[in-house]
């Protein structure tokens, strides 16, 4: 093979090559320009997608992570001193309102009520003895009444037969002295029957001052008594119980916490750039960390806080300084549960939870337009205690006046 021939042989591949690098290299630009106009196609329906989201969805709700449950705690104390002798409820144990949680020894108790009683039934016959005084008063007043009558007679008879010398002067004068004693004894008759009606006029027995005192402090001896015995005044379930057997309490001294479950909320935490369409009456959706994304509470806004964390702090910021930093702010935002979601799935004091705020419709109040009249939270049990002593006082009212 001679050298021409060789370079050709060796020279083909060498053009092949270029060949295809030629097109290898022209078709590149094309697939550039279509990756880039796939990417600005995803990135344009990114952006469309987004816009749409921010317009349809997002521009409509306001959400939040910092909110908490909220509820009553109704705290347990004592009312009147004393030594326990009874616990009746544990921590975590479900209460009903009227229950017996605690009771103290009734030993003091029942002596200053029957002390009370004592004391209520000897007003009763006093008053009693009043009214016979008067009666006798008024006997005494028509006594000195007669004796009056009795002397003007015998002063008129005497007078005629002075001018006939038929009696001394001396007797005339005497008839004249018994004349002035007997109006001087009418005259005193008549203010001791006023003194004695003084006490008792225009009342009834049960009415009278001293009876309705001594009414008043067996009242007051017959409640204390009743309140040895403390009593739930809502339903729930039982907290921070710190009392113990033998305990000596004293008024007010927290005993134990009653938390209804029943009635709780949503205290959520909004930025204050997310607080300008939150009005009162929009709904609201929950999830609480407790359950996941498996349970949402249904809620509504009940109420802005008026002021922020910092404003009601024990040591509020003082901003009129020199090295100020600006901190964004968060006010407090109640929700209020539906009742029917937490029976199903209930929840707990201080728990975690994610709020939603639907702002679609933001025609409602910021601020409450009237003052509330309905009470934030009420007990009956304690309604039939004043009606109960009243009537005991009344029993022994009437056992003392049956001898009339």
């Amino acid at each position: 093979m001679s050298s021409q021939d060789s370079e050709n042989h060796a020279g083909a591949p060498s053009a092949e090559n270029n060949g295809n690098d030629k097109g290898n290299g022209a078709k590149d630009p094309r697939k550039r320009r279509r990756m880039l106009a796939i990417a600005v196609v995803v990135f344009l329906v990114a952006g469309v997608t987004w816009v749409l989201l921010w317009l349809l969805v997002f521009s409509h709700r306001e959400e939040t992570d910092d909110a908490y449950v909220g509820g009553n705690q109704v705290g347990i104390s004592a009312q009147v001193p004393g030594i326990v002798v009874g616990v009746f409820a544990d921590d975590t144990q479900r209460v009903k309102a009227g229950q017996v949680l605690v009771r103290l020894d009734p030993t003091d108790g029942d002596v200053n009520l029957r002390k009370a009683a004592s004391g209520l039934a000897q007003a009763v016959r006093q008053v009693r003895q009043q009214t016979q005084s008067v009666a006798s008063a008024d006997a005494a007043v028509t006594a000195r009444q007669l004796d009056v009558k009795r002397a003007q007679q015998d002063l008129a008879r005497r007078q005629p037969l002075l001018a006939e010398q038929a009696v001394a002067p001396e007797e005339l004068q005497h008839a004249r002295d018994m004349l002035d004693s007997a109006r001087a004894g009418l005259e005193s008759a008549q203010r001791q029957a006023d003194a004695a009606r003084a006490l008792i006029d225009g009342r009834e027995i049960a009415d009278n001052p001293s009876v309705e005192q001594a009414r008043a402090t067996y009242r007051q001896a017959w409640i204390a008594a009743q309140r040895n015995a403390i009593l739930a005044p809502v339903d729930g379930y039982v907290a921070q119980r710190s009392v113990q057997v033998g305990n000596s309490v004293t008024p007010g001294q927290p005993l134990m916490t009653v938390v209804p479950l029943h009635d709780l909320w949503v205290d959520a935490n909004f930025k204050e750039s997310q607080l300008r369409h939150v009005r009162i009456g929009q709904p609201v959706k929950i999830q609480a960390d407790l359950y996941g994304g498996s349970m949402t509470y249904h809620g509504r806004v009940t109420g802005l806080g008026v002021g922020t964390g910092s404003a009601f702090s024990l040591l509020p910021a003082q901003n009129a300084t020199g090295n100020w930093i600006k901190v964004v702010q968060r006010l407090p935002v109640r929700i209020a549960l539906d009742n029917a979601d937490l029976d199903k799935y209930p929840l707990r004091i201080g728990l975690s939870t994610t709020a939603t705020v639907d702002i679609t419709d933001a025609s409602g109040a910021a601020l409450p337009a009237s003052p509330v009249t309905t009470p934030t939270a009420q007990t009956s049990v304690y309604d039939d205690i004043a009606a109960k002593a009243d009537a005991q006082a009344q029993a022994i009212i009437d056992d003392n006046l049956a001898a009339r």
